[in-house]
């Protein structure tokens, strides 16, 4: 099968991580033997394993989501799934739905050397100040698509905000990938934020000022 990183990137991704990675990073990977089910899964599987390849401190894990029983411990939902593990094996409350190709392996680019970092990102402190008001459970969903130049701010946005807090799960969602999913929230233009299952929802690469506003209405009712 043919590599689906250039040379090119690959020598870029080994720089950088040799520069950038702090501790080791555990991405497991959840695809599914009925193919008919999940037609990105070998590919997913593949771009981590290319991925893993550039640096020692980076494993895959691959699990089967029809029969492992980590589908359950973390609660994953649909196929192809990805999420990280710090070195000290904490979940770093960050999922991918769909193949994270296109603008989007940036976003897991950026999301490996966090996870190296143990959620070590940048978020001011007046955030980190309402993220400690969140008490709840709350489930940010980004939807997305390849070509979507914006979309990998949204999307780094939500799992950022995951990192930081105990209570949220931040997911991107290829929107092709999960038509019934995009259907069901009446996702036409990318990326759309969908706050706890349709509580509240806003569209468009927000600052994060703006984008935490939008999450801090739902968590009170506003």
């Amino acid at each position: 099968m043919a590599a689906l990183l250039s040379e090119e990137d690959r020598k870029y991704l080994v720089d950088l991580f040799e520069k950038e990675l702090k501790g080791e990073v555990k991405i497991l990977f959840f695809g599914s033997k009925r193919k008919e089910e999940c037609e990105y899964c070998d590919l997913t599987e593949q771009i981590l394993q290319e991925l893993a390849e550039t640096n020692n401190k980076i494993t895959i894990e691959t699990h089967d989501f029809d029969e492992d029983a980590l589908v359950k411990k973390y609660n994953v939902e649909m196929v192809p799934a990805i999420l990280m593990l710090d070195s000290e094996g904490n979940d770093m409350r960050i999922r991918y739905y769909g193949i994270p190709s296109g603008y989007e392996f940036s976003s897991l680019i950026e999301d490996v050397i966090a996870t190296s970092k143990k959620g070590e990102v940048d978020l001011s402190s007046s955030t980190l100040k309402k993220l400690e008001e969140i008490k709840s459970p709350l489930k940010l969903q980004v939807f997305v698509t390849p070509t979507c130049p914006y979309c990998p701010r949204a999307v780094l946005m939500a799992h950022k905000l995951a990192m930081k807090s105990p209570n949220i799960i931040g997911e991107m969602i290829e929107a092709n990938e999960f038509p019934d999913l995009s259907m069901q929230y009446n996702v036409s233009s990318v990326p759309h934020i969908i706050i706890n299952e349709g509580e509240g929802e806003f569209v468009g690469a927000l600052p994060e000022d703006a984008f935490v506003e939008q999450i801090m209405s739902v968590v009170k009712g506003v």
